[in-house]
């Protein structure tokens, strides 16, 4: 008698018949283990399945190992493979994030690259109940709300597509038991190891304490992100009901009605009447639609404010709100930075595919977009991919023609002498991750794309910006 094939518990519930699914494949057990899964199911569920590694130039040779073994992978099953390389240490260094911050953006921002572009529909990745565990637990050290104790949610939707977690109920060790029984390898990331690392303290040092005392607790940690899921969108959804009761434009003004456009406002008498928990919601709700996040202490501040504050009293908050005690209500505003930069909007972003052009108003620009004749080999651009003008954003780099390496924008446009309100409204045009056109400079055609731009005629005011 033959043993029983070993099987893996997926959710299914979120892949439809059809789906042009990517499957996140780093070469560690937990995404092994999914690729095999799906593919063993590809037919029945109707999946068409690609695979889509990221080497995030950490690692060196170890980097290289991971992604020779998930290209081998891909080519033993028979399924397209998508490969891209970032700097994960050089972002986070220009970002002041974390390494770990900075690889997930990066990781989530190539995601939606590959779905923009039409390779894929959805991505799937490899996150399992310990992850979500582990997670839970790392926004309580944090001091999260109850929304952040949600942890890992099963499916994120991007404009570009979904990002779709169908091992959130499966255990590592079911896992590993999983890749054993088929005699399946899987690669083993040395950083993981690592105790500088938050989420490896959390891994192999606070969790494995903690279990000591519940050895149940990872599967509590996981039904806590589920309770939170389920509490935060009915919360959202009372809130959004509420909301337009409460919550009140600008000032009142004499002999009746308010005088829109001077922030918001909420009547403390009617807000005393309600729990302290929709009091809170309202709250911050009020301070998200001015811009601002406000921690615990920041909104329970504001709401003692409310509650017994004197007529007159102020105080300055987080992200330059202010609050202002008048006798029958407390009144938020920004402060003047923050109100002009909300007052400005944000600029919209243009995407087009290469080859191709772009007619952006906000910037008075055309730009027309073609594959480079001769691109360096590796390039990173070229026909199909997508391009996006958007304006400079801090941390982005740029590698000048004749240039040794690349260098970051505001240090170019220090060099161009860009100043004031120009400045922030600075157009480039990013491409697999690269800026590849900036206005004002010549920019190395290393990436397999060429630029042209021109300026619009008669096409909105250019937003101050013009071509040298």
């Amino acid at each position: 008698m033959s043993p029983t094939p070993p099987t893996l518990p997926i959710d299914t519930t979120l892949l439809k018949p059809g789906l042009r699914l990517g499957v996140g494949l780093s070469g560690g057990a937990d995404s092994v283990a999914l690729l095999r899964a799906l593919k063993e199911r590809s037919g029945e569920l109707g999946l068409a399945l690609h695979v889509a590694h990221l080497h995030h130039g950490l690692r060196g040779a170890e980097a290289e190992a991971d992604l020779e073994f998930a290209r081998a992978l891909a080519a033993e099953l028979e399924l397209p493979f998508h490969e891209g390389r970032v700097e994960a240490a050089a972002e986070a260094a220009a970002k002041g994030e974390t390494l770990e911050e900075a690889a997930r953006r990066l990781r989530y921002g190539w995601f939606r690259e590959l779905m923009g572009l039409g390779e894929v529909e959805a991505v799937a990745t490899a996150h399992t109940r310990d992850d979500q565990a582990e997670t839970v637990l790392a926004k309580f050290l944090r001091g999260a709300w109850t929304e952040g104790f949600s942890g890992i949610h099963p499916e994120v939707e991007f404009p570009e597509g979904r990002i779709l977690r169908p091992l959130l109920g499966t255990t590592r060790a079911e896992v590993e038991a999983y890749l054993k029984g088929m005699g399946q390898e899987w690669r083993e990331d040395s950083s993981n190891r690592h105790l500088t690392f938050t989420r490896n303290r959390i891994r192999h040092e606070l969790l494995p304490l903690l279990e000591g005392w519940n050895p149940r607790l990872r599967e509590h940690l996981a039904q806590m992100a589920e309770l939170a899921r389920d509490e935060e969108a009915w919360w959202q959804a009372e809130v959004a009901r509420l909301a337009p009761q409460y919550i009140l434009p600008g000032r009142p003004v004499r002999g009746g009605g308010r005088a829109a456009g001077d922030g918001l406002a909420l009547e403390a008498t009617r807000l005393a009447k309600l729990a302290a928990a929709v009091q809170r919601r309202l709250l911050r709700f009020a301070a998200g639609q001015m811009g601002a996040a406000l921690d615990f202490a920041a909104t329970e501040t504001l709401r003692r404010m409310a509650l017994s504050g004197r007529a007159g009293q102020k105080l300055e908050l987080a992200q330059g709100l202010r609050a202002e005690r008048t006798q029958r209500e407390v009144h938020l505003t920004m402060g003047p930075a923050q109100a002009a930069e909300r007052a400005a909007g944000p600029v919209p972003e243009y995407r087009g595919e290469i080859p191709g052009e772009i007619s952006a108003p906000a910037f008075g620009l055309r730009l027309r977009m073609r594959a480079a004749s001769a691109a360096a080999e590796g390039q990173t651009a070229g026909p199909g991919q997508v391009a996006t003008l958007r304006t400079w954003r801090p941390g982005d780099r740029v590698r000048l023609r004749y240039s040794g390496g690349p260098r970051k924008v505001k240090e170019v446009l220090e060099r161009l002498r860009v100043t004031g309100s120009e400045r922030g409204l600075w157009p480039v045009l990013e491409a697999a991750g690269r800026i590849v056109w900036m206005q004002g400079v010549e920019v190395e055609p290393e990436w397999g794309i060429e630029v042209e731009a021109s300026r619009l005629s008669g096409e909105g005011d250019g937003a101050g910006v013009s071509l040298p």
